[in-house]
Order: C-alpha cells, then structure tokens, then sequence
C-alpha cells in the first residue's frame, strides 16, 4: 500500500504534478490551508508526513495532529515556522535539501555582474530610446570587472558554497565568514575563512547566504556598514531582514558603499514608495531567485522523497533545527 503524504496549500494545482512525481510510491492528498484549522487537523488527523506550499505551519495545527512527524517544505528558509514549539510537540521541519541552491547561486552572481555593470540603467536607457544616452559621461568611473576583485561570502552553505564554486573562473580572491569551519570546501574551492569584521573591510563584493534566524536577523547594519569600503557592492539573496533596512538606506544615501544587488527587503511586495527602488545604484529584484523550472523540480521531489520516507516509517533528512 503506497504511503499517504499531505500536501497543504491554498493552491490545488500542484496535487497532479505531485502525485506524478510519486508514481506508485506515495498518495498525496490535498488539505486546503484556507479552511479553520479544525478543518485542516480533521483532515490531518491521521497525517505523518505533510507538505506545506507556501512554508508555514501553525502550531495551533501541529497540536491537533497526534501522528505528525514531519512537516515538509519546499524552500530553503523555514523562518515563519516555529520550529522550536513544533519540536515540541515531535514534529521536525524539513528544507528543500538544495533544490533551488544552483538557481539562488546563479542568480547571486548574476546580481554582481549587473551591479558593477550598472545594467539596470543600460536596459532602461535603450527601452527609452536613447541607446547609451549619458550612461557613459555618468558611470564611466563606476563600472567594474569582478576580475581581480575580493568577494566575501557570509555563508557557506548550500547556497554560498555554490557560488563560491561558480566564482572560481572569474579569477577573483574568495574568503567566507561562517560559525562553522569547512576544511574541505576551502581546500576544493581555494576559499580562506576570516573574521566577520575582516571580510566587511576587505571584500569588494560582499554576498549574504546565511538563514533568518534570531541571530542573523539585522546582522548588517550601521555598525557594519562602517566597515564596508566606499567602493564596496553588497549582495542579498537570502532574507530582507538579515539587514536592517534603515540603515541600508542610510549607508547608500550617505554613500558609505558604492552600489547594492538584492533579490530581498524586510517589507514584500516592498512599498512602491520604497526610496531604496528609485536609486540608480540599487538593483531590486522581487524575491525570484529561486525561480526556475529546474529548481522548482529538484525542490517538488525532494519534498515528496523525504514526506514518503517518513510517512513510511523512516527517518528525514535536512532537518532544519531550531534557532
């Protein structure tokens, strides 16, 4: 008998890709997140392993759920999951295990080269019809290679590790800041572990890869910014709150580094208000680095391995543990 995993969602569509995905190993029933949650636990009463599109899973649910082992998502940030009172209650959280780590990685480097050459005002200077228009008079002097370059990467996960390995052809020095030491990827991808403090007064790019959690959130801020060179490009592909957004405003208004590349902001959709989106030397993408097919696949199937598994009496991989 194939096991039972709990896909739940607002969203019914995604059940026939699921299932395809499943084949003959697995049923994946839909419970729609939209009803009470007594609705939702009635419907979970007997779940073990459930899929939660988007990341969230209230306590209050997990509570209902006397069988619960696993809740399982398909991004790599579990941050508006508590964790730790679902730990409580048995119930481990799961990751993506990766899925979307080339996708992020290409899409962080992609926001490097577009930063250092300005090519958000490029592909707006040619859809206004005026082809180069003065961008040559006005950045000339702040167009840049990334060759030769220090990136720092605050990081080196899944994610970090990626671009880390990516950004050994483009000839530039790699170092990393992260809590934990890893030997083996400075070996196999030429990267020297330093200091926070040392990477912020080094680095020309710095590239944030790193969960929200208690003890990153706002870990870039004044402080930090003071640091940073003036010439200095920051990079944020993992989550808006790792900096604070006021002072991120406040370093490019006072120029305190040179330009910003980021996929994420505290606040999304961020207000259009927002004086961060009107400045030339600020390029915002709406939190779609992960977005590609191939990502979305690895991250569907992974998801679905590791529900079946433990629906099926086995234990889970990538749990993400509590802050």
């Amino acid at each position: 008998m194939p096991a039972k995993v709990y896909f739940l969602s607002p969203d019914e569509s995604q059940l026939e890709g699921l299932q395809n995905f499943a084949g003959g190993n697995a049923e994946v029933i839909w419970v729609d997140s939209r009803k009470s949650i007594d609705e939702q636990a009635a419907m979970l009463k007997d779940a073990v392993a459930v899929i939660a599109q988007p990341s969230r899973f209230p306590v209050e649910l997990g509570a209902k759920c006397p069988n619960l082992r696993l809740v399982q998502v398909s991004s790599a940030g579990t941050d508006q999951i508590d964790k730790a009172a679902l730990g409580e209650l048995g119930i481990k959280v799961s990751n993506n295990g990766g899925g979307n780590a080339v996708a992020v990685s290409e899409h962080t480097i992609s926001l490097m080269v577009s930063t250092y050459r300005k090519f958000n005002l490029q592909f707006e200077a040619v859809r206004n019809g005026q082809w180069a228009g003065e961008i040559r008079q006005q950045w000339a002097d702040d167009s840049h290679e990334i060759e030769g370059k220090t990136v720092g990467i605050i990081g080196l996960g899944r994610i970090g590790s990626r671009v880390a390995k990516r950004l050994q052809g483009w000839e530039c020095e790699l170092i990393y800041h992260d809590i934990i030491a890893h030997p083996e990827l400075e070996a196999q991808l030429g990267i020297k572990r330093v200091p926070l403090d040392e990477l912020l007064e080094t680095a020309d790019i710095i590239t944030l890869h790193v969960p929200l959690n208690r003890h990153t959130r706002g870990m870039i801020s004044d402080r930090e910014f003071d640091l940073m060179k003036p010439t200095a490009v920051l990079i944020n592909a993992c989550r808006g709150p790792v900096v604070d957004e006021e002072a991120f405003l406040r370093a490019m208004q006072q120029k305190k580094i040179a330009a910003a590349g980021v996929d994420v902001l505290e606040a999304e959709p961020t207000p259009v208000d927002n004086p961060l989106i009107k400045m030339d030397n600020v390029i915002v993408t709406p939190h779609l680095a992960a977005m590609a097919v191939e990502s979305w696949e690895k991250s569907r199937i992974f998801a679905l391995r590791n529900a079946t598994q433990v629906a099926s009496g086995g234990e889970p991989e990538s749990v993400v543990l509590p802050e």
